[in-house]
């Protein structure tokens, strides 16, 4: 297996991925530009980042429902729920991969093997014994990616410098994170969780790179949508060599997650604005902090309202209750815990 440095980047300059690269670059940057107009930055970490860890899961064939995934977010569900856990851990491990590179402005080895070890809650770290391969529906065996600890731990050496070494290989960034995904895949490092891995590593590279502020692109759903296709390209690449085509497909994705997610910001957005207004309006308890705690959460309760609003028990279940008959959000038990639905939000990202 070679480097991704052997490749020729003028291979890329056909007029097709051109076309292509404009749309998904205008597209990207508009996306950027709608997701700064949201002031409390955490509101579309946390929703969107909880998309996307739904999305990039069902790929490997981790389902779980908004109410279950809202429920787990929320430390809400009385009874485990393996797949919504499992979600948690990719949202929470893209939130890691996301402070390190804000911090650094890097996305080394070191970074990777932090983001797989909170996403499987393991310290397994690389693959160190050989058996390693990847099958197809019927079982049968289409690739084996590298075997040899010492190959593994040369390949990623290879990645992390071609990630953050911007004279390396001098290409567009959205090119060049088509590239990666596919290389990092293809190493197939660690024992589990390669997948989510990868995708985590597609819009970590989009913040290392400036093209976005904070990670709401969430390419998972396009491969949701096109799983098929998805591990067809990256197959045809090993085989024939067809980087064309697999960049072509990385960069539609772009453009059409993109596309979703500024949809999706401006309905949050304009949710957002008329729960303000009408609280404002009607309640003399308004502030910024409960609308931020509104829609940071799909799922609030009592201790998450205290907590950001700094007030007591009391106060925080009058605030709630209050909105509750005011239609704002619908008041729902567990056990004997309450808890409070963003009915805009949540219908907002189960329509999604």
């Amino acid at each position: 297996m070679k480097p991704l440095q052997s490749l020729t980047p003028t291979r890329f300059d056909t007029p097709a991925i051109l076309r292509r690269l404009a749309a998904s670059s205008r597209k990207l940057a508009e996306l950027k530009g709608v997701a700064a107009s949201i002031p409390h930055q955490g509101i579309l970490i946390n929703t969107l980042g909880l998309q996307e860890a739904k999305d990039s899961s069902e790929i490997e064939n981790i389902i779980t429902t908004h109410d279950e995934l809202f429920k787990e977010e929320a430390e809400l569900s009385l009874v485990a729920n393996p797949a919504a856990k499992e979600v948690q851990r990719y949202r929470q491990a893209l939130g890691r991969g996301y402070e390190l590179v804000v911090s650094t402005g890097l996305i080394t080895t070191n970074h990777i093997v932090e983001v797989q070890a909170e996403l499987e809650h393991n310290q397994a770290g690389f693959r160190r014994l050989p058996g390693t391969v990847l099958k197809n529906g019927k079982g049968e065996t289409i690739y084996s990616p590298p075997q040899h600890p010492d190959e593994i731990v040369r390949l990623m050496g290879d990645l992390d410098r071609f990630i953050n070494d911007s004279t390396d290989f001098d290409i567009d960034p959205l090119i060049k994170m088509a590239l990666v995904h596919h290389q990092f895949e293809s190493i197939h490092p660690f024992y589990d969780g390669n997948g989510r891995t990868g995708r985590i590593l597609n819009v970590l590279y989009l913040v290392k790179e400036g093209l976005l502020d904070v990670p709401v692109l969430y390419l998972s759903r396009h491969i949701v949508r096109t799983k098929s296709d998805y591990y067809t390209l990256l197959q045809a690449v090993r085989d024939d060599d067809q980087w064309e085509a697999w960049v072509l497909y990385m960069l539609e994705a772009v453009e059409q997650t993109a596309g979703q997610a500024i949809n999706t910001i401006h309905a949050i957005k304009a949710a957002i604005f008329d729960y303000k207004h009408r609280i404002r309006a009607s309640y003399r308890f308004y502030s910024q902090d409960l609308i931020n705690n509104l829609f940071t959460h799909p799922y609030t309760k009592i201790e998450f309202v205290q907590r950001d609003l700094k007030v007591s028990r009391l106060t925080a279940t009058k605030y709630m209750d209050a909105l509750a008959e005011g239609g704002f959000v619908e008041k729902q038990k567990i056990g004997r815990s309450n808890y409070y639905i963003n009915i805009a939000l949540s219908k907002i990202l189960v329509d999604a």
